[in-house]
């Protein structure tokens, strides 16, 4: 018998009241990790995020940041339009072969 482990999810409210015991409490991050019974490594790696953009650091699941939104539909009208290009080469093609 298999014995799966299933990963924990945490909320953005969490986390953000995680960090800021650390931050704004002033406590240490292994003692804040323990009593919320994270791993310490968890807890830096959230603080980490929350450093480089405070305001999209957590967006949660299946939300993108704003920058990364955009990026993902820039791929996907680029996508489109070369699927266009490529449909109206074969036309060109197509109908240039019966015109001969």
């Amino acid at each position: 018998m298999e014995i799966r482990k299933t990963r924990m999810r945490y909320g953005e409210e969490f986390k953000r009241n995680a960090i800021k015991l650390v931050i704004d409490g002033g406590r240490n991050s292994i003692e804040v990790a323990e009593g919320l019974g994270i791993h310490a490594n968890i807890l830096y790696r959230w603080i980490r995020e929350y450093k480089k953009d405070p305001e999209n650091a957590f967006p949660g699941n299946g939300k993108l940041k704003p920058e990364d939104e955009e990026l993902r539909k820039l791929k996907q009208e680029l996508k489109d339009i070369t699927e266009e290009r490529d449909i109206l080469k074969k036309a060109v093609r197509i109908f240039s072969k019966t015109q001969l």
